[in-house]
């Protein structure tokens, strides 16, 4: 006599998530905040695994100047996103590109726009010193360009030596795209220079100063001599701009590749 069979609870859309360009996986709510908020805009959002429970995942939306998290529940074939019932996530995403989702309690309105990128190029390190990617806007995953280059933004005060009087003062320096800007201090407006990296050689530690956690940037005219305040902070510092220049070079091969061909 055959045995009845209790039905077996469904297999989370493996598939079809990995059929996503947005969808990230095991990404944290912290690092999925600090991705959207750094590189996303409005209506940004991505897909993420939730923690609480294998058939549960989180829809994280930018709305302004904050990042949303919702629920989203697969049963069986459908997913339930609050009343709702869709039969794919592209329907529920399609579905919600033109009926706005209410954000919070003051009532935000916010609209599914542009998919954020999965398989991007990035350092290991993004979440400690919130390196981004760069994407096309779109909102399908057919729109987003394959191969879109990456962000690297990092800030905060490091101790610089002078040019010619070698004393050393504490500036606000700031990492976006390909310069490096330092500031008299957080709340200046205006940089005392600005380093075009496409111009720098070389990133390393550096031991020659009578100081602890410093490293210097080597451009042709001058080399810049930086110290943080721990070893972590130089390492991150080093680490971000070394991937920058690993960046830059490639794009310079890539265009000297195609003007060759």
């Amino acid at each position: 006599m055959s045995q009845r069979r209790e039905p077996c609870p469904a297999e989370p859309p493996g598939e079809e998530l990995e059929a996503l360009g947005w969808y990230h996986g095991n990404l944290t709510r912290h690092a999925a905040e600090a991705l959207l908020l750094s590189n996303g805009q409005d209506g940004s959002y991505l897909l993420r695994k939730s923690n609480e429970r294998e058939d549960l995942y989180s829809l994280s939306v930018r709305g302004k100047d904050s990042v949303k998290h919702f629920h989203v529940e697969h049963i069986g074939t459908s997913f339930k996103f609050g009343f709702n019932e869709f039969s794919s996530l592209k329907e529920l995403v399609m579905h919600f590109a033109n009926q706005p989702l209410i954000g919070s309690e003051t009532g935000t309105l916010i609209v599914l726009k542009h998919p954020y990128p999965r398989k991007v190029e990035e350092p290991s390190i993004y979440e400690s010193v919130r390196v981004h990617t760069a994407m096309q806007t779109g909102r399908t995953e057919s729109d987003l360009v394959p191969n879109a280059p990456s962000l690297g933004t990092k800030e905060g005060y490091l101790i610089k030596q002078g040019k010619i009087v070698k004393n050393w003062k504490t500036r606000w320096f700031t990492l976006h795209r390909n310069e490096l800007k330092y500031f008299k201090d957080q709340t200046a407006t205006e940089p005392i220079r600005a380093l075009d990296l496409t111009e720098c050689s070389a990133v390393q530690f550096d031991y020659s100063q009578e100081r602890v956690n410093c490293f210097c940037l080597v451009f042709p005219l001058r080399t810049y001599y930086l110290c943080a305040k721990t070893g972590i902070e130089a390492d991150e510092w080093i680490k971000i701009l070394r991937w920058k220049l690993a960046q830059i070079r490639k794009q310079v091969e890539q265009r000297n590749s195609a003007v060759s061909s």
